[in-house]
């Protein structure tokens, strides 16, 4: 099947939106670098929109009717939108799934030392990264600090044009002949992602005859302490994130592409985000779950195996007028879900990676994947035909442009979604998404053109299954 390229298709005004949806996209990336920002900056833009605050609902007793507008979050970390819709919840809901936790770098919970007069922060990476793609680029440092007291401090260091910013440092190549003979996934070790963060002593006290032990990590505690007013063992109780410094930038001198840190898989959150947002008048109820915790096997509390999306619809059936345990399960089992998730966009650079009729290509359009896992399918939800058939005729008539692929070639490797998770309550489930090139990289690239059709898409599906 021959796939054209959209940026053809367009007319001026759709250029203008396009553009428009994608500044927008941009403009959230740089928002939203950790699920935490996400969430926060997710419930701000759903307010603006009048949704409500489902707690204040449920503490309320107050019915819900169709037109409502609801969200519920979980820990901070996960979120769900509810535009309810005009026939019962037991009836099913048209869902968009994404998650909004993305490949990084962690910092341990005992971190800060100093070697040789540098001081350091002791790290742990999260997702699957390639170590070596980390080193000697600017990083900043995002996250909260919970103290004893209750309050909770927030941390963004390295955005600002003004802001210090941190690197992990590499071998310089006048050294590194045995570096080079290792293979990719040693040449960096986890052990030496460690954050460089200070190497200026604190000023000495004129008191002191000797020199102060640790003078360059009491320096840096003593910075802390005077912008943060923390102590070195609320580490214990903190959660901060290494991602890359700097702004999502317009790629290519076309200005066609977008290259920025966590479109895994936040192209698909944000353009799913927009979509529940600008969608008016549904018939099913429309919802958009956006989770934690899917690039390490979607455990925990704020992962998708958690039971905050079950719970919440038991909540809306309970405001709906009936607290009954079967029409929880009809709503779930008759629901309809986009799972949607990043696609391996054909690299022509690395095609011997890509079965070329079975990929997703740059400027064709929202990805629609039957399956996805790891060589024999492993850890997939495998779409029924029927389902993809409904589909394609909704994305034919609303005429969004879309395409179906795999993640590679069938041997050389793999990858799974939250699709299969949603689909042990019987629903009706498929995986979708963008295509990017350089996944998991500290910067990734996407086509503006196929972030605008997953915008138009979302919105069509919720609208019309």
């Amino acid at each position: 099947m021959e796939l054209k390229n959209v940026w053809n298709a367009y007319a001026k005004e759709e250029l203008q939106e396009l553009e428009k949806v994608n500044d927008l996209y941009k403009s959230c990336l740089d928002q939203g670098k950790t699920e935490r920002e996400c969430v926060s900056l997710t419930v701000q833009m759903a307010k603006e929109r009048g949704y409500r605050d489902l707690k204040e609902i449920t503490q309320s007793g107050g019915p819900l009717k169709s037109g409502d507008k609801v969200y519920a979050v979980c820990m901070d970390k996960m979120v769900a939108l509810f535009h309810i819709g005009d026939e019962p919840l037991e009836n099913g809901m048209n869902i968009l799934g994404a998650h909004i936790d993305s490949p990084r770098i962690d910092v341990k919970q005992n971190p800060l030392y100093e070697n040789e007069e540098f001081a350091y922060f002791d790290t742990h990476y999260y997702g699957g990264i390639k170590k070596y793609q980390w080193v000697a680029i600017p990083l900043a440092l995002h996250g909260v600090i919970a103290k004893k007291d209750g309050t909770v401090v927030q941390v963004n260091i390295g955005e600002k044009e003004e802001d210090p910013v941190f690197v992990i440092t590499d071998l310089l190549v006048h050294l590194a002949a045995d570096q080079m003979e290792k293979k990719a996934k040693e040449v960096i070790e986890g052990e030496k992602l460690d954050l460089l963060i200070g190497s200026r002593p604190i000023e000495k006290d004129p008191a002191l005859d000797k020199e102060e032990k640790d003078a360059v990590k009491k320096n840096v505690m003593a910075i802390l302490k005077k912008h943060y007013d923390i102590e070195e063992e609320d580490f214990i109780s903190a959660e901060l994130e290494i991602v890359p410094a700097g702004k999502a930038r317009d790629l290519g001198i076309d200005r066609s592409m977008i290259l920025g840190y966590g479109q895994d898989d936040r192209v698909c959150a944000f353009t799913s985000l927009f979509a529940i947002l600008d969608v008016e008048d549904v018939k099913r109820t429309a919802c958009c779950i956006l989770v934690d915790k899917e690039e390490i096997g979607s455990v925990g509390a704020t992962g998708m195996h958690s039971r905050f999306f079950e719970n919440t619809v038991a909540e809306l059936v309970a405001l709906s007028g009936s607290e009954s345990e079967l029409k929880i399960r009809r709503a779930l089992q008759n629901s309809k879900m986009l799972s949607s998730d990043v696609s391996a966009g054909f690299d022509p650079m690395f095609a011997e990676c890509f079965e070329k009729r079975s990929s997703s290509f740059f400027s064709k359009g929202l990805v629609f994947n039957k399956f996805t896992g790891s060589r024999g399918k492993s850890g997939s939800n495998d779409a029924n035909a029927e389902f993809l058939a409904q589909i394609r005729r909704v994305m034919d008539e609303g005429n969004v442009a879309y395409q179906f692929a795999e993640l590679g070639k069938v041997d050389v490797g793999g990858g799974g979604t939250i699709a299969y998770i949603m689909a042990n309550y019987g629903m009706e489930v498929v995986d979708s998404g963008v295509s990017i090139l350089s996944m998991h990289a500290p910067w990734e690239a996407s086509s503006k053109a196929d972030v605008y059709e997953a915008y138009k898409g979302y919105k069509l599906f919720l609208k019309k299954m």
